[in-house]
């Protein structure tokens, strides 16, 4: 088994992108908020681009919130031989402000105030994960930091964020939107068709859209997007071609439990069909044994004693905890059986929610080994 050299990974200068992904409930943001401290203490102008719809990042930060735009964390005591930057991806915010640079000032107006723009800037399946993508694409545009951290966005499937500008773009240029374009000829039949075609947004827009003015708003809204529509889908292959370049690597984060290793699995897998860069997999809040004492021998102690109830209960979860270690490892073992080129790092479950700087930095030297 390699074990993966995260600061390696941080210093090298040619390093200019890590993805962190996994399923939900693993600490993807966490993990992705730690490694950014790290670079920046060790020298790298660093951002992080979280998705997590909570606060507990920017309260670990020291920031009372993060907004759509990148802010430099500037605490007390906290002086990194780099910078540390982060932001909080704001879907709709993201949405409207590529819009207003992409559509020119009037047609920009138009498209912002058009209900049929208003649902599906935030229920249109594969939104957020496009939208995630725009942003990293956009700072990464800007050189004005060395290294971008992505946590991924929450999605049933983590790695959606790859497939979403293929989604969004053939959605908008598809037979769909060729009868909302033309409403007069596609009749409410259309309507209908592409109701039951399974396009979801639209039973949101249908309830506070009423039958003739959806497709009349939907048509104003195409009309108005076409001119920026190729830009749409070339900043999209842009940073396809970002996620798939030597300066960019994808750690994939895990807890050592069945589920998550499944999907680890799959994403491995598929990072590996999509020749995708990956780094390694991190397995977060493992249950490590400090102590040499076997289960075995800690449950015959227990039986020995005598009225002394709080060492026997210790002996107990002492033995709870070999076996819950020795579980992890089968199921890690299995794992790196099946990928045996994948590296690994190991992160011990802290004993309560990281919520300051020094927590993060505690995850870091965890994750440094």
């Amino acid at each position: 088994m390699t074990t993966i050299d995260i600061d390696a990974l941080l210093d090298d200068p040619e390093s200019r992108v890590i993805v962190c992904c996994g399923s939900g409930g693993v600490g993807k943001t966490t993990t992705a908020a730690a490694l950014a401290l790290r670079a920046a203490e060790r020298g790298r102008q660093t951002v992080v681009l979280t998705i997590d719809p909570a606060r507990r990042l920017a309260q670990a930060l020291g920031l009372r919130e993060l907004g759509n735009h990148p802010r430099q964390v500037q605490v007390e005591g906290f002086e990194p031989k780099g910078e540390l930057w982060a932001m909080m991806l704001d879907m709709r915010r993201t949405f409207d402000d590529m819009v207003r640079v992409h559509a020119g000032p009037e047609r920009a107006e138009q498209l912002l105030q058009n209900p049929f723009y208003q649902t599906i800037s935030t229920s249109f399946s594969g939104t957020q994960e496009y939208m995630a993508m725009e942003k990293l694409g956009q700072l990464a545009a800007t050189a004005e930091w060395d290294l971008i951290i992505v946590d991924t966005p929450p999605s049933r499937s983590a790695l959606d964020f790859l497939d979403a500008p293929t989604r969004l773009s053939s959605a908008l240029d598809g037979r769909m939107i060729r009868l909302l374009t033309a409403p007069a000829k596609a009749g409410g039949w259309g309507l209908r068709k592409v109701v039951n075609a399974g396009f979801s947004m639209f039973a949101k827009a249908v309830s506070t859209i009423i039958g003739g003015q959806l497709l009349t708003d939907a048509s104003a809204f195409m009309q108005a997007f076409d001119s920026m529509f190729g830009g749409f889908r070339e900043r999209a292959r842009k940073t396809a071609e970002l996620l798939r370049s030597s300066g960019t690597s994808f750690l994939v984060v895990a807890a050592p439990e069945p589920d998550a290793l499944r999907e680890a699995s799959y994403f491995v897998e598929r990072l590996s069909a999509e020749s995708m860069p990956l780094a390694g997999l991190i397995a977060n809040r493992t249950h490590p044994v400090l102590a040499s004492l076997s289960g075995a021998e800690a449950l015959a102690a227990a039986e020995t004693l005598q009225n002394a109830p709080l060492a026997e209960a210790v002996l107990r979860l002492h033995a709870d905890r070999v076996e819950l270690a020795a579980r992890e490892e089968r199921l890690l073992a299995r794992f790196t059986r099946a990928h045996p080129e994948v590296a690994l790092a190991k992160v011990p479950a802290l004993a309560g929610d990281v919520h300051d700087l020094d927590g993060l930095r505690s995850i870091g030297v965890k994750l440094a080994g």
